[in-house]
Order: structure tokens, then sequence, then C-alpha cells
């Protein structure tokens, strides 16, 4: 079984254990080398009613399960529910909600694919099951959901925001130097730190 992973949206998550996000982006290549076309997942879902919710790709880890899947221009969003009454459900829950886990993976089967250059464009693909991960390998996923949690006025985490500048073109230790002295003080509430007006910064370069 293949995977591939995407950031998932924490802000798409209550108390009762419902949560979305995007399980599969179309037309980006992750750091796989695989590029997933519009479209490749359709006769996968159609019909089906539920695809199991997993940690980590682990069969015996079953968190939850995805009921709904809608195809947008950005992939594939499905919403789903923990198992609340079940010890990995809660963990889960708790830890999508702490922000300790970032990312949605499929597992799935390539039934058709084509090479274009060096990277694998997934035509048709069977979908076994979206699992929570910590770390998404998809980057252009990453920066849409630091620009969506900025945007509400969210603070990103650390890591994510450290990655966030490296994508936007700075290297790794202007990247940590900038994170650290500007949204570590934030997160971790120190006297006089006003996330206001930073975070308005942010969402201004964020729709550069």
């Amino acid at each position: 079984m293949n995977e591939l992973d995407f950031t998932l949206d924490a802000k798409a998550l209550d108390d009762d254990g419902h949560i979305e996000g995007l399980a599969a982006g179309y037309g980006n290549l992750d750091h796989g080398g695989d590029v997933i076309l519009p479209g490749a997942i359709s006769r996968s879902i159609s019909g089906r009613k539920s695809v199991p919710m997993l940690m980590y790709h682990d069969q015996k880890r079953p968190a939850g399960v995805w009921t709904e899947f809608h195809e947008t221009a950005d992939g594939l969003l499905v919403k789903g529910r923990f198992s609340m009454s079940t010890t990995t459900g809660r963990e889960a829950h708790g830890l999508v909600k702490d922000g300790a886990i970032g990312g949605l993976s499929i597992g799935y089967r390539a039934i058709r694919d084509r090479m274009v250059g060096k990277a694998r464009h997934l035509v048709e693909v069977a979908l076994h099951e979206v699992s929570l991960v910590t770390i998404p390998m998809n980057e252009k996923a990453l920066i849409t959901s630091v620009k969506s949690l900025i945007a509400a006025g969210q603070m990103p985490s650390l890591s994510q925001f450290e990655d966030f500048l490296r994508e936007a073109g700075f290297s790794k230790s202007q990247a940590t130097a900038i994170a650290g002295k500007g949204l570590a003080p934030l997160l971790r509430s120190e006297s006089g730190s006003d996330p206001s007006e930073f975070l308005a910064a942010l969402a201004a370069q964020a729709r550069t």
C-alpha cells in the first residue's frame, strides 16, 4: 500500500469529535515525487459510506471513521468523527486539538499512473484508508494551512511557521531566527506580548 500526506487544518475540529480536512491534494508534487490528478479518486469513493480513520497507517489503531467525501478544485475533502468511546479515538482527538498531529495521509493502491519526467502522475487510485500523521509531506498544503490559520486569527505552531518561512524563500537559519524572535515569545504568552499586530502583519503577507 502506498501513502500520500497532506496538512490537516486543525481548526476544522470540534469538542464532539467531528473533524474535516484535505485528505488528498490535486495537481502538486509532494516529497515522494507523486502528483494526484483531479478525479483520480472519484471511482474509489463513489457509493462508499465510510473509510477507516487510522493512526499512522496502523490497522491495529483505528481512531474513528470518515463518512463524507467531497472532491473540490484543491482535492479530496473528508469529514468524519473520532470514536470518542475508545482510548485511541480520545487520544487522537486530543493530539489533533493540541497540534501534536498536523497531517492527514491516504493509504492507497495505484491503479493507473504515468511518468511525466521524474514525477509519477496518479490517474486512478483505490483509496483504502485515511490516517492521522504527525508530519505531512506536502509543502503546498502546509502553506495553505498556515495561511488559513493566520487568516482566522489563530497562531500556527513554531515548526509550522518555520516551514512556512522556508517555503517563502528564507534559509533554515533565517527562518529559525525569525520564528524564534517573533512567534516564540507570543506562544509563550510573555508579559507585554500582543499577538494582534503580529497576526495582522502575517495575514497581510500571507495574502501576497
